[in-house]
């Protein structure tokens, strides 16, 4: 038990110390159980209300804790961009880094409904900044969504702004959401499919042509093309027959380097990788009986912060204190 009160005064220590604003009244209780139950998910690695509860420091029944965290959950004030946006902030100012390289993917959680999230890469993980949860069970999110939920992080990035390459799989090629993050001066990374139309000098051709003849562990790009039958562009598109692959892949970016484009996308693995840690691998959320999207968002909202203070705050916090007590290191 002891373990737990420990655990649960360090994150509500850290929750409060890193919101822009002193918590009071309604806010403040939130916090409180906000941190009970990040506290309750690392202790119990399941996102399972009762076996949250199990390992929250409290001095009531796990049932009573349990209520509190239900209610929480169908508490229609309790939103994302009050409770979770500010810790992401918080994690970019922290991290301090003159370029951020970030992940855009979806995945199924709870019951019926999808997510869409964006991470940023941190040594060999993926942090979360944003998410939105919907009702589905697979498929594609709009373009639209795709910016959405960047536009987002582009709002609470530090000042000044560090450079930023944004990375996704073969959903994020659109050509609305390269032009924006053109507009916002960010580079990006993205996989498309093997029969996309590209073309140079008015010639067209099929994306798949990098790949004729391409040896194993290869690439090869095409700069200064155009993109689709709309030709957008210019564009930089490669052919990417890595070792551990069985067939290329195909890439759009607008960096002008072929190897630096391979070399960042090979980065985006690790929002999967995060995606595992929640669910089959660590927190099960997918196993969650949540059906509602706004109530799995606040669940997951939870999840996310555990994962963060788990990778981030906690070992953050232990590295100040070590400083502390020895100054001359």
């Amino acid at each position: 038990m002891g373990d737990n009160k420990t655990r649960y005064r360090e994150i509500r220590n850290s929750l409060e110390k890193f919101y822009p604003a002193q918590p009071k009244g309604n806010f403040s209780r939130n916090l409180n159980t906000l941190a009970a139950m990040i506290s309750g998910i690392v202790g119990s690695k399941s996102t399972q209300l009762p076996k949250i509860a199990a390992k929250v420091a409290e001095e009531i029944k796990p049932t009573s804790v349990e209520k509190r965290i239900k209610r929480l959950i169908i508490n229609e004030r309790v939103d994302g961009e009050q409770y979770f946006m500010p810790y992401a902030e918080a994690l970019l100012a922290k991290l301090g880094f003159e370029e951020i390289v970030l992940a855009m993917d979806g995945s199924i959680i709870g019951r019926g409904c999808i997510t869409l999230m964006i991470n940023v890469i941190y040594k060999k993980r993926a942090l979360p900044l944003a998410y939105v949860v919907v009702k589905g069970k697979k498929g594609h999110f709009p373009e639209d969504s795709h910016i959405a939920l960047a536009k987002r992080v582009y709002d609470i990035l530090p000042d000044p702004a560090p450079k930023v390459v944004f990375l996704g799989d073969g959903e994020f090629d659109g050509i609305k959401l390269q032009s924006t993050l053109n507009q916002w001066g960010w580079k990006y990374v993205c996989r498309t499919a093997n029969n996309i139309k590209i073309y140079r000098d008015d010639e067209e051709f099929e994306i798949n042509i990098l790949s004729k003849l391409l040896p194993l562990g290869s690439y090869k790009g095409a700069k200064d093309v155009f993109f689709t039958k709309k030709k957008y562009g210019p564009v930089t598109v490669i052919g990417w027959w890595a070792e551990d692959n069985e067939e290329p892949i195909y890439l759009v970016t607008n960096l002008k380097s072929p190897s630096h484009a391979c070399r960042y996308y090979s980065k985006r693995f690790r929002i999967e990788t995060f995606f595992s840690d929640q669910k089959s691998r660590g927190f099960n959320i997918d196993k969650s009986h949540l059906s509602d999207p706004d109530r799995l968002s606040r669940l997951l909202m939870a999840a996310c912060l555990a994962y963060i203070w788990i990778i981030f705050f906690r070992s953050h916090g232990n590295a100040q204190r070590l400083q502390q007590n020895h100054p001359s290191h």
